[in-house]
Order: C-alpha cells, then sequence, then structure tokens
C-alpha cells in the first residue's frame, strides 16, 4: 500500500484556493491543488485569469478568475467569496495563500461558515478573529514574541519622519525595512518587500516616499555569515495542538538571503518544533502556520523573523512518510477524518525552478553555505514541473520570461541606491 493510499480525504468537501491581489506565478497554489486534488479531492481556484499556472492544472475543477488587489472593501471581497461558494453548492474547505485571505476569513467566519449561505457555508479553521492580523503585522508579531519570551530581531517602528532621522543618526547599519501591517503593503507599501537598507543615508532617501506616518518596521540586521534560515510549517488543530509538524533549512532564496524560498531541504529540528509547539500554544492559533526563522550564532538563539498565519507557497518541501503535508492534514481535520501520524521526509529536497538558477549564481558569488543542508538529497520535489500535471510549468515559462527580466532590473536599481529589495 503507498503512502498516500493511507489517507481517507472525504471527496465530497471541495477545497477553494483564496488569493487577493495580482501573483499569478505562485507555485504554492499550484501544489496545494495537485496534493488535494491527487486524492481526488474536486479543487477550485480563485485566479487572475483563465491563463494562469494554476488555472490551468489537470487537478483543477473550475478556476474562477477574479482580479483583486487586494485593496477592496472586505464587504466586497465576502460578498464574492460567498458568490463563488453557491457556484460551488457545497461546503468548501477554505485554503488562503496570502496574508490578506487569512485575515478576511478570521474577520468574517460567522458569515463565511454560516448556514444561511446556500451552499451549507465555508470550513476553516476557527480562530480568535483578531489574531491573524496581529501574527501578520510586522509589529504585531514583534509584542507578541516580546509577551511570550520568543527572541525576534530588534525592531523600530518609526511614526514620523523625525523618527526615521533619529533613528538614521543612532542605529547600526545594515538594518531591514518591512512594510508594517497586511492590507496597508497592498494600498501604500513602503517599500517593495524586504529590504536591506546599507547606510543612513540610503534610509534618508528612500523614505522621502513614506509620508508622514511610515508604515514601516525597520530591524536589526542579523548578518548572513553568522546565520542560517530555517522554516517550520505545520497544521493546528482547535486544542491547538500539532497535528502535523516539518522543520527545513533555506539552502537558497531570492532575491537572495532575505525572499522567497529557492532551494530548501528537510531538516530534523525538535528544538525548532518544540518552540513553535509551543509558541503556538500560548497564544491559542488554530490552522496551517509558514514560519521563518534565522539562528544567529553569535548569541545561539532562534529569532522569529516572519509568521505567515496561512500556508507557505514551499508546503510541498514537506510530507510525512504517511503522505501528510499541511493542506491534506487541515483537509482530513476539517472533515473529521483522522490525520495519520508519521515522520517527516528527512534529507527530501524542495526547487522552485524558475527562481533558483539565479539564486545558485548568486550564492556562489558570495560564497555562502548553509551547513546544516545535505550533501545529497533523499528525494526532489519541484514547484512546478510534474509528470501528471504538465501544462501549469509551461504556463509558467509563458508568464515568466517579461516579469522575471523587470524584477532583475529592479533588484540591479535598488542594488546600485544603496539597498536590496526582495520580495
Amino acid at each position: 500500500m503507498s503512502d498516500s493510499a493511507r489517507l481517507t480525504p472525504d471527496r465530497n468537501v471541495p477545497g477553494l484556493i483564496v488569493k487577493f491581489g495580482g501573483y499569478p506565478l505562485h507555485h504554492g497554489g499550484v501544489g496545494a491543488i495537485r496534493t488535494l486534488g491527487r486524492l481526488g479531492v474536486p479543487m477550485y481556484a480563485i485566479t487572475e485569469d483563465r491563463y494562469t499556472p494554476a488555472a490551468v492544472s489537470r487537478h483543477l475543477t473550475r478556476a474562477f478568475p477574479w482580479p483583486t488587489t487586494g485593496t477592496e472593501e472586505p464587504a466586497r471581497l465576502v460578498d464574492g467569496l460567498l458568490r463563488i461558494g453557491r457556484r460551488i453548492g457545497r461546503p468548501t474547505v477554505l485554503i488562503p495563500t496570502d496574508e490578506e485571505a487569512a485575515v478576511l476569513i478570521a474577520e468574517h467566519q460567522d458569515e463565511l461558515a454560516g448556514t444561511g449561505t446556500g451552499f451549507g457555508g465555508f470550513l476553516f479553521p476557527r480562530v480568535e478573529a483578531e489574531l491573524p492580523r496581529r501574527l501578520a503585522s510586522k509589529q504585531g508579531l514583534h509584542e507578541l514574541c516580546e509577551e511570550h519570551g520568543i527572541t525576534s530581531p530588534a525592531a523600530s517602528f518609526p511614526e514620523s519622519r523625525s523618527d526615521i532621522a533619529e533613528f538614521a543618526a543612532t542605529a547600526s547599519f545594515p538594518v531591514v525595512a518591512k512594510n508594517r501591517e497586511a492590507f496597508t503593503r497592498r494600498k501604500s507599501p513602503a517599500v517593495n518587500g524586504t529590504t536591506r537598507i546599507e547606510t543612513p543615508q540610503g534610509l534618508l532617501e528612500l523614505a522621502r516616499d513614506w509620508g508622514e506616518r511610515p508604515g514601516v518596521i525597520l530591524q536589526e540586521y542579523l548578518p548572513r555569515e553568522q546565520a542560517e534560515d530555517w522554516i517550520v510549517h505545520a497544521y493546528f488543530d482547535a486544542d491547538s495542538m500539532p497535528r502535523a509538524m516539518f522543520t527545513g533549512v533555506k539552502v537558497r532564496s531570492w532575491p537572495p538571503h532575505a525572499g522567497m524560498t529557492a532551494n530548501a531541504y528537510v531538516v530534523d529540528n525538535p528544538e525548532l518544533a518544540d518552540l513553535a509547539a509551543r509558541f503556538i500554544k500560548q497564544i491559542g492559533f488554530t490552522g496551517i502556520i509558514d514560519l521563518d526563522l534565522r539562528f544567529d550564532r553569535r548569541d545561539g538563539q532562534y529569532k522569529l523573523l516572519d509568521f505567515n498565519p496561512r500556508m507557505g507557497a514551499q508546503f510541498r518541501l514537506f510530507e510525512s512518510e504517511s503522505g501528510v503535508d499541511v493542506v491534506r492534514a487541515m483537509h482530513l481535520d476539517l472533515t473529521g477524518r483522522a490525520v495519520p501520524e508519521g515522520e517527516q521526509r528527512a534529507g527530501h529536497r524542495y526547487v522552485v525552478e524558475n527562481i533558483d538558477l539565479p539564486a545558485l549564481l548568486a550564492y556562489r558569488r558570495s560564497g555562502y553555505t548553509t551547513p546544516h543542508a545535505p550533501t545529497r538529497a533523499s528525494g526532489t520535489e519541484l514547484a512546478w514541473l510534474a509528470a501528471d500535471d504538465m501544462r501549469p510549468f509551461f504556463t509558467m515559462l509563458a508568464r515568466f520570461v517579461r516579469p522575471g527580466a523587470k524584477h532583475l532590473y529592479q533588484l540591479w536599481r535598488t542594488n546600485r541606491r544603496g539597498s536590496t529589495t526582495t520580495k
């Protein structure tokens, strides 16, 4: 019997990929469609148009093209979700792929799960309504870390131009700037993602466009030469107990050292798994998590950088010996099915084809290596290419050329200005 055959999903309950904003080349959404679709679960997805990689997957039952920006009024987004639910016609598990979707679902749980929806309501982990927004907020996460004794990089939250000037005069550089809040990053982003700023002059120049109330967090930079990037993916049930828990190490990201995972390995790290489980229990979170942590060799501590209260794009790196990943675990749990136990596949590798090649070249130039990465992979999961589902790969290639070139050009320009921008 194969590993996946041990799973007993409810094939009468579909899944719906929920995403807001324009990012059609999202391999995580394709991975979620495949992982449940291969088990016979009907899969639906909100897409930018009918020609995204997700929309052409053979494992997708139907795409719902709905161009959004993430800046719409919440009531409009909720109404749109309910219309889609009525078109599906039966209770459906929601699978958010971005912070805005996770926050919206949490803050409108009663409306989305109600029996008066006309289709039985959506299924999703019930959570304290305000918690996902706080976790997705860089300031909110930093405050939660301080409350519960979780180490995170030193941070400042400027409220005015004078605060920026004072910080520039006293801080040690380089520093990292990030957009502070979910949704705000869509409406009026201060930076185009995580941005390393090399000098006080670079900060002051960049801050000219931030307005009177900068929506940023300025964070201590943890030097890559003294650090290792780790990730935790897990699913927690209604009692905030882990039903699936995985740890791994990033080998490469793009843009380098702070961007999206391009290459990673599964590496057992019981200390990190315990830290994550204790934190989740303390704050009472339920659902899927995607954590980014940096191990600082200078003081021997894991420092929490980001908490994504939803599925991570690289979640398919992780699968247990019983065939469980975090998306499968959530669907099984929400439909009242058992979640089989099993150890993670240590040594397994994940590669995002369209961004790992430039990342590899950049890392070779810098000479950086990840000490905990295995010398040889026990197996490899590709983000896009799959023998049973080829069309997303070729659609990605067709759509990647122009934005890929544009992104490389923007990265080159920001490097010339003395800062490094990452997604």
